[in-house]
């Protein structure tokens, strides 16, 4: 996807300093049905690529903690992706009862999809492009990589499949 394609995701809106507004990217829950990332705005949000085959796939536990613990500030959304050492062949049925039954997952959980190369999601265009976040480039190293957005839909900054989900790191910001 080019740069032109992914800016026409959205208008520029002033509470994003990047080009494109994150409230306005097409993504859809493991079961198909849309999600309106809008409904979040006042909520600081928190993306994780997922894997449920990966050495950090322990995360779970802790994202669900994260989750349960800062529910009134923030909402932590998994993205099932199969692009490091294709550790999530799962289809959305599998991976919802692997999280469910494992880690009592009740995190919203979106759709399997890609978070780099050509058939990057849009959701993670925004995360990893300055050019549409207003804040900083990176790309995606591995499963459990996070990123942060306040709740008005700027980028605070992204953290490594190492960082646990309730380090400091993360938990300043909430």
């Amino acid at each position: 996807m080019k740069l032109t394609d992914k800016a026409k995701l959205a208008p520029r809106t002033s509470t994003n300093e990047g080009n494109v507004s994150i409230y306005n990217i097409a993504i859809n829950k493991l079961d198909g049905t849309p999600i309106s990332l809008s409904d979040f705005r006042g909520k600081k949000l928190l993306f994780v690529n997922v894997a449920s085959e990966c050495g950090f796939t322990k995360q779970y536990k802790d994202l669900q903690k994260l989750s349960d613990t800062y529910s009134e500030e923030l909402v932590v959304i998994g993205s099932p992706c199969n692009q490091f050492g294709k550790q999530e062949p799962g289809d959305a049925e599998q991976i919802q009862m692997f999280c469910e039954r494992n880690f009592g997952v009740t995190f919203l959980l979106t759709e399997k999809i890609d978070v780099k190369g050509s058939k990057q999601h849009p959701l993670y265009a925004w995360l990893t492009s300055k050019e549409l976040n207003g804040k900083k480039n990176s790309s995606v190293k591995w499963n459990f990589q996070k990123y942060l957005v306040d709740g008005n839909g700027n980028l605070i900054d992204y953290y490594f499949s190492i960082t646990n989900p309730m380090s400091s790191k993360i938990t300043k910001h909430l």
